[in-house]
């Protein structure tokens, strides 16, 4: 292996395919969308220099919401580590005890993971109906008519609709992560634990949880990067209504890119979610100071 790690023509061949992807599909793209959001241009005309009018336009003049596009996606990360991780590793810490049914238990949370966005999308929307769906009916059948509403039409209630969605569908996801962390801990300290008389609870809290510390850092990186790409659950829910009581950065770039053709000022609203990303996953590692 050193004899293998000293070769320096090995080296560079190992890692050449790598590197040559992550330069066409992330360095390239990303220069490219750079370049484009300096310009004013709507995708077929001459292409006009306006260096960084474009980001001031986002976050000084805000006549498109971005900033409010940020701050939902804000809460949806909110939610996605505060909701969604903590529901993950009470199912990952409950199921990794044994428990009869345990691999029908991880198949069970993990369908939703493998299900289209799409069907996702619309299994929820049947369930948040206004006139027929099933939250609805539940509430009245149970004599709370008074608390029925059409609950993506309502700016008030929009944005929680559909964070729920987004949690349920990866709750799986990050369980099976922490699961077999987990898994992978020694039963001595479990049993240690045990015979100094530590509740289940003490246990997960005092044992488990700092002992997967380097998955939970994963698992927040992938909620947090997660929820600022959010995407295709939002787009066919709401499309980012009603009045933008929903429009996240990427639902907001794909409009401004796709349907209003300014590919300029869109390519600043991608550059902006790119550091972002890059940002808040430094700024993750570096709180968690997982050696």
């Amino acid at each position: 292996m050193n004899k293998l790690l000293s070769n320096k023509k090995a080296i560079v061949l190992f890692l050449f395919p790598a590197f040559a992807i992550f330069l066409t599909f992330i360095i390239v793209p990303s220069s490219v969308s750079l370049y484009y959001s300096l310009h004013d241009w709507n995708g077929v005309g001459a292409m006009t220099f306006v260096g960084i009018k474009n980001y001031v336009r986002l976050f000084v003049n805000n006549t498109d919401g971005f900033t409010s596009a940020v701050w939902h996606a804000g809460l949806i990360a909110l939610a996605s580590v505060f909701i969604q991780l903590p529901l993950s590793f009470c199912f990952a810490s409950i199921l990794a005890r044994r428990v009869r049914g345990e691999r029908f238990y991880l198949t069970v949370f993990f369908i939703p993971v493998i299900i289209s966005s799409t069907v996702v999308a619309q299994l929820w929307l049947k369930i948040f109906n206004g006139s027929y769906g099933l939250l609805n009916y539940l509430l009245t059948a149970v004599g709370l008519e008074k608390w029925t509403r059409a609950w993506l039409a309502k700016p008030q209630t929009a944005l929680p609709a559909v964070i729920i969605p987004i949690i349920w569908q990866y709750v799986g996801y990050h369980m099976l992560l922490m699961y077999t962390a987990i898994k992978g801990l020694s039963s001595d300290i479990f049993e240690a634990a045990r015979i100094d008389g530590a509740t289940n609870f003490q246990t997960a809290i005092r044992i488990t949880l700092p002992n997967i510390r380097p998955i939970i850092r994963v698992c927040v990186i992938f909620a947090v990067i997660g929820s600022l790409k959010s995407y295709d659950i939002i787009f066919m829910m709401t499309k980012g209504g009603p009045i933008g009581a929903t429009e996240v950065p990427t639902t907001l770039m794909v409009e401004t890119l796709f349907t209003a053709q300014r590919y300029g000022y869109g390519s600043a609203m991608a550059v902006i979610i790119i550091l972002l990303c890059f940002l808040l996953s430094l700024l993750i590692k570096k709180f968690f100071k997982v050696e």
